[in-house]
């Protein structure tokens, strides 16, 4: 029997943020979600501003310079 080694790699690679939730694509194809509700700022924020967003610290993070508002992968993750 063969075992098929799977790396986990936990940075970000794409995000996107819909009326519901926020959600980040992971290096290793996972993608993990959080509802909007958690994030105050993201889910008062507009179309435009909730899609202006950038990779911090190499995938680690998420920054909305618009809203001045950082969520890390780590806390999508805690929260599963």
């Amino acid at each position: 029997m063969s075992t098929l080694a799977v790396k986990l790699d936990a940075h970000a690679v794409d995000v996107s943020v819909d009326e519901a939730a926020l959600h980040f694509i992971l290096a290793d194809g996972r993608e993990i979600s959080a509802p909007l509700e958690w994030f105050p700022r993201l889910r008062d924020a507009s179309p435009s501003q909730r899609h202006n967003w950038r990779l911090i610290g190499k995938g680690i993070g998420v920054h909305w310079p618009d809203i001045d508002e950082d969520i890390a992968v780590s806390t999508l993750m805690r929260n599963h």
